[in-house]
């Protein structure tokens, strides 16, 4: 484990050896040392694994958490392709990476160098006013390969559901669940409104501790077997009324996903292709894992490039409006309602739906005044958001652990958060 000492602003030697390793790293694959390269698979090249270990198997992780979308067989189904656009987002790119600092106990004034010496991040990306400010990769990897988001896609279902509204294709968050998804209708998700679940209350018992025996562990064995749908239907158990206590359950997710598909007469990937990706500006196409009927696994399973994360994270920031050509191509209003803790009962505020984040519909609230919020995956995929700054930070990770609340990652991306806002004015 580091000390105080170690963790020092550079000096002599070690501030020239820093500068080498920032210079050969801008913009593409690391050559200096990261956490744990061993651990992770750097002897083997940091291999992809297969159907069956790629998600829980620590020295396939880097590989496969850039290459997921290749990986033959996995939930016995396929991948849907979202294409690039024909006019991409320019990312202007500045001159000098920022003085950022940050703190977190009695370690003060540490900088991007320490953040990455101390956490397993494969890329991470800082975006102010359109501008890239830092763009950083570890373990080998770089811009051409494709993240996986883990649990950020549940943001990109809300999207879906915000534009399918807008289109009328949606009539109401207070319909229930099966007047657009049939299937549903005699399942404990049919009555459910689309705003319980959008905010993870659904009411049904649903756990995720990603131990092999939970509930999303059984719930992915039927989907693999039988398919999302027969998944979904199958789940059984009331734990609360909905609309009354927030449990974060990925299967609420995969009913949205069945309704919009039942809404729109397409699946994810092409109702958003033309309503997202395209307009977006992304510069490289984007896959989506499906289940064996071709049903976008939407509650994680995309993966798209770091910079077109951040592309995404630029749209959020600018309230839905592409900056260069100031198109809205995402409803406000609606975008607002769901990244806004103020616009949702207490039970989803910040410090009540969990000890820290609040949740909105599908996007988690930060605490503090100003609106920010943030898309989170397990395993450490972040995309945090403050809209009042135009300031956009995007992290893909190999975490040890799948909940960065038990590692020391979330506190110190959290401080590493607050220390960017802090450089450009914003306050908690």
């Amino acid at each position: 484990m580091k000390t105080a000492s170690s963790l020092a602003p550079p000096s002599g030697s070690t501030r020239a050896s820093v500068l080498l390793c920032l210079l050969l790293t801008l913009g593409s694959a690391s050559v200096c040392a990261a956490p744990d390269e061993e651990l992770l698979g750097r002897a083997q090249g940091y291999p992809v694994g297969h159907a069956s270990n790629w998600f829980s198997q620590e020295s396939v992780r880097v590989g496969s958490f850039s290459h997921q979308g290749e990986i033959l067989g996995l939930m016995n189904g396929g991948v849907r392709e979202l294409a690039p656009s024909a006019q991409p987002l320019t990312l202007l790119r500045s001159a000098t990476e920022p003085t950022y600092r940050w703190h977190i106990d009695a370690l003060r004034n540490l900088g991007v160098d320490d953040y990455l010496a101390r956490q397993r991040v494969m890329g991470l990306l800082v975006i102010k006013d359109g501008v890239i400010q830092v763009e950083r990769y570890q373990y080998r990897r770089g811009p051409q390969h494709r993240f996986v988001s883990n649990s950020m896609s549940k943001s990109l279902v809300s999207l879906a559901v915000g534009l399918a509204l807008k289109e009328g294709l949606l009539h109401s968050l207070d319909d229930a669940a099966q007047r657009y998804a049939p299937a549903l209708t005699g399942s404990l998700y049919g009555p459910v409104r689309l705003r319980d679940l959008l905010r993870m209350a659904s009411g049904l018992r649903f756990t995720e501790r990603y131990d092999g025996v939970d509930d999303l562990e059984r719930f992915g064995r039927v989907a693999a077997r039988e398919g999302l749908e027969a998944a979904a239907v199958q789940l059984g158990t009331r734990a609360a009324p909905p609309g009354e206590r927030f449990n974060y359950a990925s299967a609420d997710t995969i009913a949205l996903t069945l309704v919009l598909r039942g809404a729109t007469g397409m699946g994810l990937s092409e109702y958003l292709q033309s309503r997202l990706w395209e307009p977006m500006g992304a510069e490289m196409s984007a896959l989506w894992r499906t289940d064996r009927l071709g049903v976008e696994i939407a509650s994680g399973n995309f993966n798209a490039g770091l910079r077109d994360y951040g592309r995404l994270g630029m749209l959020l920031a600018h309230d839905g409006q592409r900056p260069d050509s100031g198109r809205q191509v995402l409803p406000r209003d609606y975008l607002l309602e769901a990244t806004d803790a103020g616009r949702h009962p207490a039970m989803f505020s910040p410090g009540q739906a969990t000890p820290y984040f609040g949740y909105g519909y599908q996007f988690w609230t930060f605490p503090g005044r100003a609106r920010r919020f943030a898309l989170l995956g397990v395993y450490g995929q972040m995309i945090f958001v403050d809209p009042a700054l135009k300031l956009v930070m995007v992290q893909t990770s190999a975490n040890a652990k799948p909940h960065a609340r038990d590692t020391s990652l979330a506190r110190e991306a959290d401080a590493f958060w607050r220390g960017l806002v802090a450089y450009y004015g914003g306050s908690w």
